[in-house]
């Protein structure tokens, strides 16, 4: 990519790696130091003179542990912890203090119990104000970032323009877009990252930093991601909205579906409670006749014809009785 291109003059990218030359580089495309401390940082990089892991008091989860800097000397751990808890339950804290005099070096480290809480200070306690001073949040480039060489050693990330040696692409002072040829195999050469073309960021927006793998989803994590601060809370309202509205259309369908059964149920029972009366009412008429009179007429027509039948065979019963008897006299006569 040349440079003069309009659309990168205000986009800046971050280092993943550290390299004493790209981290004394504005644009991270320096191929020569251009001052003793590149130089002698360069020399403990290439000897492999520093071992991130063997401070004895850097302990803990680095993944849970966040850099503190630009402290007020007179800021203590109490202070400190009192902040910093805002964001999440803190396991262990750590203000360096210089070996001899006990005084505070202005930097400290705070673990957290959780990742999730780390991130969330990572996110709010940036530029944020600890006894009057501004303070700068990163996470634990000491352990997490491959190739780091400390501020005393030449190295580091920051610094202030007094000091006359100023390093680049951390979070506090990213790499700014080159404007010039991007010398792509020199670069290679030195094992130096290469700037990614096409995927600058905007100043607003916050690089994310190492993750473990497998510890936090990325749904859950999107709120960290790189984005503007301004982007993340239209984004939250959105969604906010988004689950409002479909909980009350929810919640309104499933009134509405309840109604609706209950009234079919309603007119269900009155349409059968209506077929079944007509069902009866053919019936008695099919059984008894068109009307109640015709059917209390029939009862007392049958009974009355009953009632003949049995004197009938009464009579003739004892009619019968009458002539056995009459005939059993005259014969023994």
């Amino acid at each position: 990519m040349s440079g003069g291109e309009n659309n990168v003059v205000n986009k800046v990218f971050y280092a993943t790696s550290y390299h004493p030359i790209q981290a004394g580089s504005i644009d991270g495309t320096d191929v020569a130091p251009h001052d003793n401390g590149v130089r002698r940082a360069l020399l403990c990089y290439n000897a492999g003179l520093y071992d991130p892991s063997g401070d004895s008091k850097a302990i803990g989860d680095p993944y849970c542990t966040l850099f503190v800097g630009r402290l007020s000397h007179h800021t203590t751990e109490d202070t400190l912890r009192e902040v910093m808890s805002k964001y999440g339950r803190i396991k262990n804290l750590r203000l360096v203090r210089h070996i001899v005099t006990g005084a505070s070096r202005g930097y400290g480290f705070v673990e957290y119990e959780t990742e999730k809480e780390m991130l969330r200070a990572y996110e709010g306690a940036h530029h944020s104000l600890i006894d009057g001073r501004e303070i700068i949040v990163d996470y634990n480039r000491q352990q997490l970032m491959p190739g780091w060489i400390p501020r005393r050693l030449g190295g580091g990330l920051g610094g202030r323009k007094e000091s006359g040696q100023l390093r680049f692409g951390g979070r506090e002072r990213p790499f700014r877009a080159p404007l010039r040829p991007i010398p792509h195999e020199d670069l290679k050469k030195l094992g130096i990252q290469l700037p990614p073309e096409g995927r600058y960021m905007s100043r607003t927006q916050i690089p994310s930093p190492p993750r473990r793998k497998g510890s936090v989803s990325d749904r859950e994590e999107g709120y960290y991601r790189e984005k503007s601060s301004v982007e993340r809370d239209e984004e939250f309202k959105e969604r906010s909205s988004l689950r409002s509205y479909h909980s009350h259309r929810s919640s309104s369908h499933t009134h509405s579906s309840h109604i609706r059964h209950s009234e079919d149920r309603e007119e269900r029972s009155r349409t059968e409670s209506r077929s079944d009366r007509k069902e009866r009412a053919r019936g008695m008429e099919v059984r008894y006749g068109d009307n109640k009179g015709e059917v209390s007429g029939s009862k007392r027509s049958r009974r009355a014809e009953e009632d003949r039948s049995h004197k009938r065979h009464k009579h003739m019963h004892s009619h019968h009785h009458r002539r056995s008897y009459s005939q059993d006299h005259h014969s023994s006569d």
